[in-house]
């Protein structure tokens, strides 16, 4: 069993990881996945015809949470493309999922060990964008907690956000695609990751060190994907929110209201009913 002491040292160690290259070739690997799937079995026709609208939807995704915080934050929306290497991995990435031949690159990376593989690293990645999200807005907003929240949300799921912008430039208008109608698990983790970060850093009501808390958050993140990949189970919060909505959304109140509504019209009926039937019974005695 490991001790606390090296416990902490792993910590600390996740803390520092960086991102390049591996993680942004997960991510981008996964974002390419994503698009690649969206488009369903008309992804071969669609990339082969429309090369250009392919690329650029494929980028708005890998590129979503940076743009929408750059909007959000009064930034140049352009930004998350200054860096070039990063922008070449990018479109290697793309290349290698959509155009290579016998389509290796996409068998390869949907083959199950691989994309565990990928998906754990994506999550790490995921959560450094979390975090480096709510980190940039405290610079900018040290006293809103809700903006650090909303830039740590986008940062980390930026490609549920932009889906209906991704979807149109490959031509299909799906207004019922916005992620807060419907917000999918990566949405809803992304926003308690968030919470906990502001947490963290603006309060003390976590004893724990940083590495610690940042490194149970990885652990999340990794832990619910792969049990989405392995076990099917792909929203445990849906339990959660069900009893939430039942007690403080109205749904008990809802509920009672029904009750009370249908035993008041059964009345109304059986008494119309009684009624109908004494006016029959009068009639036949005349």
């Amino acid at each position: 069993m490991m001790d606390p002491e090296s416990f902490l040292d792993v910590a600390n160690q996740v803390t520092k990881l960086k991102m390049w290259p591996y993680f942004d070739i997960a991510h981008c690997a996964m974002c390419c996945l994503a698009v690649r799937e969206d488009l369903g079995s008309g992804s071969h026709g669609f990339s082969r015809k429309y090369p250009l609208a392919c690329w650029v939807s494929t980028m708005l995704v890998i590129y979503a949470g940076g743009f929408i915080a750059a909007l959000l934050l009064g930034e140049p929306m352009l930004s998350p493309l200054k860096n070039t290497q990063s922008v070449l991995l990018a479109t290697a990435v793309w290349y290698v999922i959509f155009y290579s031949p016998f389509d290796i690159g996409y068998k390869f990376a949907k083959f199950l060990p691989v994309k565990i593989l990928i998906a754990a690293l994506k999550e790490v990645y995921r959560t450094k964008k979390v975090y480096d999200g709510v980190s940039h807005a405290a610079k900018l907003f040290p006293n809103s907690w809700l903006i650090m929240i909303v830039i740590g949300v986008v940062k980390g799921n930026g490609g549920g956000f932009i889906k209906i912008a991704e979807r149109l430039i490959r031509g299909v208008w799906t207004p019922n695609a916005i992620e807060l109608l419907q917000p999918t698990f990566p949405t809803k983790a992304c926003i308690a990751a968030a919470i906990v970060f502001v947490i963290d850093k603006k309060t003390d009501y976590i004893s724990a060190p940083h590495a610690l808390v940042y490194f149970g958050i990885v652990l999340f993140f990794v832990y619910f994907k792969l049990s989405s990949l392995l076990l099917g189970i792909h929203d445990p919060f849906l339990p959660f929110e069900n009893l939430f909505c039942a007690v403080f959304m109205g749904g008990i109140f809802d509920a009672m209201q029904r009750a009370v509504s249908g035993k008041v019209a059964a009345t109304a009926d059986k008494n119309a009913a009684e009624k109908n039937g004494k006016a029959e019974l009068s009639k036949k005695n005349e």
